[in-house]
């Protein structure tokens, strides 16, 4: 099973089409977003052929975002454990990272899908793969400019379960 992860797309329709498009290419079978869509307007080009999932993002403050994701797929709030294919993922925003690395290390979990820094990255530790797939790039010195999502393979292992893809902003 294919999943899209993507995460703080702050109404930028762009990046969300984007993400879409490269969704569509790689034959996603599940997109979950992070958090951090801002208004409803930028959550409705999310729904397609996959099932979607979401959680609230701190900026996430029009409780309008949630009734426009459950028109045609999941909203669970804070955060979720969510099954696929036999594997768990855990979904939060990402606001704390204790909380990030506690979900990471409590080992219930196969895969921690996060946003909120903007940073994209994937780290394993203790055989639970941490995803965090960017979102709009932060324009600070030294920072790239791409807007970035990850993909999960569940029937890879490890690391090599997520490939990152760059679009450029």
């Amino acid at each position: 099973m294919k999943l899209g992860i993507v995460s703080d797309t702050h109404d930028d329709l762009d990046a969300v089409a984007a993400a879409v498009e490269l969704f569509e290419r790689e034959a996603v079978d599940a997109v979950v977003h992070c958090g951090d869509f801002v208004a409803p307007f930028s959550v409705a080009p999310f729904e397609g052929d996959w099932a979607f999932h979401a959680v609230r993002g701190n900026n996430d403050g029009e409780w309008a975002v949630e009734s426009t994701v459950e028109a045609f797929g999941e909203y669970h709030g804070e955060a979720a454990a969510l099954p696929f294919d036999g594997r768990s993922v855990a979904v939060y925003h990402g606001t704390s990272a204790t909380l990030v690395d506690a979900l990471v290390d409590c080992g219930d979990h196969d895969f921690v899908c996060h946003g909120h820094t903007h940073a994209h990255g994937v780290e394993e530790r203790g055989g639970t793969v941490r995803v965090n797939p960017g979102g709009l790039p932060i324009p600070v010195a030294g920072a790239d400019d791409a807007f970035r999502v990850a993909t999960i393979d569940t029937d890879r292992e490890g690391v090599d379960a997520v490939t990152h893809h760059v679009l450029d902003g």
